[in-house]
Order: C-alpha cells, then sequence, then structure tokens
C-alpha cells in the first residue's frame, strides 16, 4: 500500500520536534484541570464498561498514557513517530508504546474498551475522516468509549520545527481546524454514537476553541449490554 503523503509528512514532523515537542507540553495537563476532568471521565467510563484496554492513539511522549493508568485504565500508546515512540518508552518502561498509524491499526476487530485521540486526527484530512473513523468503530468493542480531542474553526495552521526553536532547514506541517458538527456527523456515519461534547475558549498561546466529544460504540442487543 502506498503511504498517503500527509502520513510521511507528519511522521518526519514529529520526528524532528520530538524532544522539543516533549519539552514544551508534557506537562501542560497540570495547568489544564478541565481537561483532567475530561480524562478523568474518560477513565471512570471504559472502567464501567469492562469492554477491553484503552489506546492512546498518537500517544505522543506518553503523558495522557501515563495519566490514564495512574487512573487504573490498562492502557498502551500508539504512535505514527519512532522518536515519540522511544522518548515514551524511556520515560514510562512500565508502560507499552508501538508505533503504527491510526488508518491501519494493528488490532484484532473489537479488541479495545476504549480509544483516545487526542488531538492525533488533526493532520488527516476532511476526505480521509470517514476512513479513520470506520477504523476506530472496527476495534472498539460493543459499549467502547472514545474520546476525541481537537481545534475548531475553519482555517488551518501551518506550523515549522522552527516553531520549537530548532534549527536547520524547516520541517513543516499543517494544523487542522474542523467544526464539531462535522466530526460529530462523520463519527455517527462509523457507527459511533455520541454522548457528550464540550467546546472551551481559548486559553494561553491557543488561537482557537478546543472541542472534547465523548461517543460510544453501541452493543449490538440487550445480550451484548448484559455481557
Amino acid at each position: 500500500m502506498i503511504e498517503p503523503d500527509f502520513v510521511r509528512a507528519t511522521r518526519a514532523f514529529y520526528d524532528t520536534v520530538a524532544a522539543a515537542y516533549t519539552e514544551r507540553f508534557s506537562e501542560e495537563l497540570a495547568a489544564r484541570p478541565l481537561e483532567r476532568a475530561l480524562l478523568g471521565a474518560f477513565a471512570e467510563r471504559v472502567r464501567e464498561s469492562g469492554a477491553g484496554p484503552v489506546a492512546d492513539l498518537g500517544c505522543g511522549p506518553g503523558n495522557i498514557s501515563a495519566l490514564l493508568h495512574a487512573l487504573g485504565v490498562p492502557v498502551f500508546g500508539i504512535d505514527l513517530s519512532a522518536h515519540m515512540v522511544e522518548l515514551a518508552r524511556r520515560t514510562y518502561p512500565e508502560l507499552r508504546f508501538d508505533q503504527g498509524s491510526m488508518l491501519s491499526l494493528d488490532l484484532a476487530d473489537g479488541s479495545l474498551g476504549g480509544l483516545l485521540a487526542w488531538y492525533s486526527t488533526i493532520h488527516t484530512p476532511d476526505e480521509r475522516l470517514p476512513g479513520l473513523f470506520a477504523e476506530l468503530a472496527r476495534v472498539l468493542a460493543p459499549g467502547g468509549e472514545a474520546l476525541i480531542a481537537f481545534q475548531t474553526g475553519a482555517e488551518p495552521r501551518h506550523v515549522t520545527s522552527q516553531d520549537f526553536g530548532l534549527g536547520g532547514d524547516p520541517v513543516g506541517l499543517t494544523f487542522l481546524r474542523r467544526s464539531p458538527r462535522l466530526v460529530i456527523e462523520l463519527l455517527e456515519r462509523a457507527g459511533l454514537t455520541l454522548r457528550a461534547q464540550v467546546v472551551r475558549e481559548p486559553e494561553g498561546w491557543e488561537q482557537s476553541r478546543q472541542a472534547f466529544l465523548f461517543a460510544r460504540k453501541e452493543p449490538e442487543s440487550a445480550a451484548d449490554e448484559a455481557a
């Protein structure tokens, strides 16, 4: 299979900025009480479902995987960037981190009780989102929970390695902003039911509102719900 250009660009960007990105953002949740509360609610829902482990998709340096682990959730991380995976493994050796793509997960159908896409769908073009969300729905077990975070808006933002203070030839990547309505519609087409949505105003260095969508893969029958 030919790898899409945006996948190669995403891997190259995060391989380049991995260390600088980790230094800048690994402690960011400490100043984000709303985000910590949302992740706590997600963890509680996953524990209640008892449907299986959680995959942190686009896990980056692994800090959110570690938070979910501390909240009692069986979790592992997957990231496109080999350098990010290396940093995550080094920082959290007790957890599992794998290199892989959300577009084609090396996971069995219905094997996950939950999945987290924390700002990790924002480099996928709109036309590829239906396939991406279908893949997420495939690996979720009936009753499984999903939490998707992204920036809202219409205008994309281009970021380069120079924005992280790195020299040399700049490596760039497009960060896409989206309407929550669009993402909700595509999630529901993929078979995931919206359970809650939160949109907050920008804070600090942010330039757009931040959206958080809770979705669920509904049990196929009352028997599934009981199981």
